[in-house]
């Protein structure tokens, strides 16, 4: 009967460590995280594409073409939400891709989460993104005739630099309101680790 070498009994360990250390990692790609480098600061959030595939995707699919760079945000609420994701500093809308389908993630609009901004039409989300500033329950999905927002992510850093955004001075732009008086850049979006 042949006896194992150490380095053969090792291997087979060696694989089990790699795996075990290896899950958390596993777990962060399941969850991609987004840096959006604002001209008011970072903002880091964290999407979830268990609940929202094809929102979160879209979403990604922006991010890695570095289509937020140079948009701003235009729509400044305080105590509701503060909008961007689509217009230049001159309210210029960006040329995007095709409208999505509106998701039922199952995640409510609350504070600090990022929900895609759409028309009257649910199914009309493209680029622009908000994040809510108050738990904001009349945009949650309650039936067909009230479809709601979809939520696909959160913000799990720069939340005070979220909170200075809404606090910017605002006013009306043309046909916009809300418009922050001096413009807030996103200057970048980027995947990170």
């Amino acid at each position: 009967m042949r006896v194992p070498s150490l380095r053969q009994s090792l291997i087979p360990f060696c694989l089990s460590a790699l795996t075990l250390f290896a899950l958390p990692a596993l777990a962060d790609a399941d969850h991609p995280h987004v840096r959006l480098e604002t001209s008011q600061g970072d903002i880091e959030v964290e999407l979830d594409p268990e609940a929202a595939p094809k929102t979160v995707a879209n979403f990604l699919r922006y991010v890695d073409e570095d289509f937020y760079a140079g948009t701003i945000f235009h729509r400044v609420m305080q105590d509701f939400m503060i909008q961007g994701g689509g217009m230049t500093a001159d309210l210029e809308q960006k040329e995007t891709h095709a409208p999505i389908a509106l998701e039922k993630s199952g995640i409510d609009n609350t504070r600090g989460t990022l929900a895609m901004a759409r028309t009257a039409n649910p199914d009309s989300a493209t680029s622009q993104f908000f994040i809510n500033l108050v738990d904001n329950g009349a945009l949650n999905y309650r039936d067909l005739y009230n479809p709601g927002y979809t939520v696909f992510g959160h913000v799990v850093s720069g939340m005070d630099v979220v909170d200075k955004i809404a606090g910017t001075p605002t006013g009306r732009q043309g046909p916009h309101a809300d418009v922050p008086k001096t413009p807030i850049t996103i200057e970048g979006a980027e995947r990170i680790d």
